[in-house]
């Protein structure tokens, strides 16, 4: 059986993104943190779908937590190795930077940013060690372009792709390939308080993407199809920022 670990998978892209990994016939291991019964629903529309996964409960944003919980699956499952891991779960918290608190700055960079750097570090070795893996890390048009009100949001997801980049050449010659996602307007539960009728007019397709959309290019990346791809940043925004 082959192993993947998706982070903030019980809502949204992340959702998505478990179900289509699901189909390539990977054991998900579906991460959340409060919503237990959204990522129950998750892992039973994979079984539904004639996939397997389980729930793996910790805060991304607390490295103890997440030392804890994969070091206790990695106890109880010794000869498996987790092949796919998509970085995925993050915040928002938007405000001019003049009214910006010292607490969200620091909230969203360590669930954004730091994240990135507790869960791959702890999954990587193995990977090398296998030859063979693929880390995808989901961003957004923040981090490529920025936007106003949201300079720690950009902040974050500008050092992911940074340090996906540097990371990709690491690791490049063991066969494990790094590459980012970067959605923009998506119909999620982080969106939902947008305007969607005026900001759709900025988009060339003049929609908002769905989670499908971008879990499909998460799926590709994720795959064996995906073996020369990497330190890439895909964009999946109706052509917004080309």
């Amino acid at each position: 059986m082959k192993f993947a670990v998706v982070t903030g998978g019980s809502r949204g892209i992340g959702k998505a993104i478990c179900i289509e990994i699901a189909k390539m016939g990977y054991h998900v291991l579906i991460n959340y943190r409060s919503n237990h019964d959204e990522a129950e629903n998750t892992l039973n529309q994979i079984k539904e779908g004639g996939g397997s996964g389980e729930l793996m409960k910790f805060d991304v944003s607390n490295p103890d937590e997440i030392k804890a919980s994969l070091s206790s699956w990695k106890e109880k499952n010794p000869e498996s190795v987790i092949e796919v891991l998509v970085n995925n779960a993050g915040i928002r918290k938007d405000a001019l930077i003049m009214w910006m608190k010292d607490e969200d700055w620091k909230d969203v960079l360590n669930t954004n940013l730091d994240s990135f750097y507790y869960i791959t570090k702890q999954l990587i070795q193995d990977m090398i060690v296998n030859r063979y893996g693929r880390v995808v890390n989901v961003v957004s048009l923040s981090g490529i372009k920025g936007l106003p009100g949201q300079t720690n949001y950009s902040a974050a997801k500008g050092g992911v792709i940074a340090a996906s980049k540097a990371l990709a050449q690491e690791v490049a010659k063991k066969n494990v390939t790094v590459n980012c996602v970067a959605p923009g307007f998506i119909k999620t539960d982080m969106t939902a308080e947008l305007e969607e009728k005026d900001l759709k007019r900025m988009i060339p397709m003049s929609r908002f993407g769905n989670a499908e959309e971008v879990a499909h290019v998460v799926s590709f990346l994720a795959s064996p199809n995906a073996s020369y791809v990497t330190g890439e940043v895909i964009s999946v925004n109706g052509g917004l920022y080309t």
